[in-house]
């Protein structure tokens, strides 16, 4: 199991606070599905709640315990039915996630910013086709008659 410094405790507990809890903990305990859930929201965020429902006080404490332990994380906050657990992730998880990453080429990049210019260019020449149609289409302005009565007024 992990120690924490108060100071660690303290800044993870501040970047818990917004957190939902991601893993359940009920009737059956932690049965192995569970800490393998555990484990992989561990691996994914480093730092999780874990909803426990219908366990006291001290069975919670012991849950937190036996979960650290289990894998070798550190508790940073029990509070309620919600534990707080860290563990900084793994490394060979890390080098793996480096690994599959296919490298962005250069001509990706290019093509997408040639993509943004094209469209551009369409939105723009659009526009101006559109302002020079609109006076085409209103209708010229007529005169008020036919008749001579409405000039000399």
């Amino acid at each position: 199991m992990t120690e924490l410094t108060p100071a660690q405790r303290r800044d993870l507990r501040a970047r818990a606070h917004h957190l939902n809890p991601v893993v359940t903990i009920a009737g059956n305990g932690l049965a192995p599905n569970v800490v393998a859930e555990i484990e992989r929201s561990l691996q994914a965020h480093e730092l999780i709640k874990v909803k426990v429902q219908g366990a006291e006080r001290e069975q919670r404490e012991a849950l937190m315990e036996e979960l650290c332990a289990a894998l070798d994380a550190a508790p940073v906050q029990h509070i309620g039915n919600i534990l707080v657990v860290w563990r900084a992730r793994k490394e060979e998880d890390k080098a793996a996630a480096v690994a599959d990453k296919k490298p962005v080429r250069a001509a990706t990049a290019k093509s997408a910013a040639a993509f943004a210019a094209a469209a551009r260019r369409a939105a723009l020449a659009k526009a101006s086709a559109e302002s020079r149609r609109s006076p085409a289409r209103n209708p010229a302005p007529r005169s008020r008659g036919t008749g001579g009565s409405s000039r000399g007024r």
